[in-house]
């Protein structure tokens, strides 16, 4: 297997031995932390993103060796979203709204949902989203889960068409 020397990259390492052997697991959960960028926000950023791209890169190029990469999609998610203005210390403040990140054979490319405004602040000045998290949950249950998403929402959310059929 391919192998990249940062924390995430093990775990997704240790991911992708768990699906390429067949043990059956649906889902699985790893973190990578530091994105709580109160300061010197862009070369934080910058860094954690690398380290990202190293750790995902790795583990798609793992499963594609195996012949196992159209049966995964990686999404990304942040339980806060970062405020657009800068505090004094460079970098940003908690904030409402924050990108997903879909990735895998299953997606269709593209972006979805409308850029974020920043004449639209709301009055603690967070940006408004534009496309609902559980439009994007509700996709992944349906479109690649195969899994009623009444069973989990009791309510349906925008069709956004993201996994490809």
């Amino acid at each position: 297997m391919y192998s990249s020397k940062n924390q995430l990259a093990a775990a997704l390492q240790l991911a992708a031995q768990l699906i390429v052997t067949g043990t059956g697991v649906k889902i699985l959960h790893v973190t990578l932390g530091g994105f709580d960028t109160h300061y010197t926000q862009q070369q934080r950023h910058d860094d954690l993103m690398g380290y990202f791209d190293q750790a995902v890169t790795a583990f798609y190029t793992d499963l594609a060796a195996h012949g196992m990469s159209d049966r995964v999609l990686i999404a990304t998610w942040s339980e806060f979203g970062r405020r657009p203005k800068e505090n004094a210390s460079a970098g940003t403040d908690h904030g409402t709204s924050a990108p997903v990140f879909l990735m895998g054979d299953a997606v269709k490319g593209g972006l979805y949902g409308a850029a974020p405004s920043l004449a639209k602040l709301d009055t603690g000045g967070n940006l408004a989203f534009n496309v609902d998290f559980r439009s994007v949950y509700q996709e992944i249950l349906e479109g690649h889960l195969e899994v009623d998403a009444k069973e989990v929402f009791s309510q349906s959310f925008d069709k956004l068409a993201i996994i490809k059929a």
